[in-house]
């Protein structure tokens, strides 16, 4: 996964961002946003992977999150996730989206008919508290920016329910 961010610590809590190819909107209905959040909660379970905050969009998400080997579990995330979604995109018959992914496929990406997901996830170390509320408040935010709710808690696909009424999303949020 080539990008210009680079984990400099394992282990620290980092924001992340990955953004579907050409921001195509893929997360519109239910059965699409469970494939990322069941990936994710794999992750959980299985890998150590701890989210402190997280928003699912329609073409990208944001977490900020915490787990040796970020690079590792990013890239088992994006080829997971792009694999179901090729499945489900494959039985829905959406061969408009299916041929946007096939011409943004990499040259290099020898077996690979289809690119869902952008290169890299652009990791920025979190550095304090202050920066850690920001990247918080930026993520809870975003639906409301984009037009989708008015309150940040009624978005379903992110964590700020639980920040704002103590109550599960989708995802466990770990605490600090």
């Amino acid at each position: 996964m080539r990008t210009r961010y680079k984990i400099l610590e394992q282990g620290h809590i980092y924001f992340i961002t990955s953004t579907i190819v050409n921001w195509t909107p893929i997360f519109t209905s239910k059965k699409y946003f469970d494939i990322l959040i069941e990936t994710l909660k794999f992750s959980q379970e299985n890998k150590k992977l701890k989210i402190y905050s997280y928003v699912i969009l329609d073409n990208h998400f944001h977490l900020i999150c915490q787990v040796d080997k970020l690079d590792n579990i990013m890239r088992s995330i994006k080829s997971y996730s792009a694999k179901k979604i090729i499945e489900l995109l494959k039985e829905d018959k959406r061969n408009d989206i299916l041929k946007i992914f096939a011409n943004e496929r990499s040259i290099d990406k020898i077996g690979c008919k289809y690119q869902v997901w952008q290169e890299g996830y652009h990791p920025e170390l979190i550095m304090g508290d202050e920066i850690l509320s920001q990247k918080i408040e930026y993520i809870h935010h975003n639906p409301i920016k984009r037009g989708l709710v008015e309150s940040e808690e009624d978005w379903i696909y992110s964590s700020a329910g639980y920040y704002l009424k103590e109550r599960e999303g989708f995802i466990k949020v770990d605490n600090f």
